[in-house]
């Protein structure tokens, strides 16, 4: 949406459920999340000192996890940025759509799971950042 701003991410606590033999985490649909979940990916073996991301979505809505190790999420709404650190497997970072979005300094071993409200369309995507900032500015 045109209107979100990088204070619209929400950081949001998941629920543990504790035993002695280990946690366990689940994640329902406009429970936990806000949407509905339409698509699971994840990210990991990201080699030292690069980045992922450099885009932005029209429509796409995520919720974004570290399962393991850390890494920055970057949010920008073309006005301000905002840095996330996530480094949790029971936080996660509510991604509205409408913002840009560039991970980073990924620690050794690190996976980044992503729950996306929507499946994978490129013609929701902004890889251009000017063409993104040119959409937000739009009346």
């Amino acid at each position: 949406m045109r209107t979100s701003t990088v204070f619209d991410c929400t950081m949001l606590t998941l629920p543990i459920n504790h035993r002695d033999n280990g946690n366990l985490t689940a994640i329902n649909n406009r429970e936990e999340v806000p949407f509905d979940i339409q698509r699971i990916y994840y990210l990991y073996d990201v080699p030292g000192g690069l980045s992922r991301g450099g885009h932005a979505h029209l429509e796409l809505q995520q919720l974004v996890v570290a399962l393991s190790g850390s890494f920055d999420i970057i949010m920008d709404d073309g006005k301000v940025k905002r840095t996330f650190t996530l480094s949790r497997p029971y936080m996660g970072l509510y991604v509205p759509a409408g913002l840009w979005r560039e991970l980073d300094n990924f620690s050794s071993g690190s996976i980044c799971m992503v729950l996306a409200s929507q499946p994978y369309s490129e013609a929701d995507y902004f890889r251009e950042y000017n063409e993104f900032l040119a959409w937000k500015s739009e009346k």
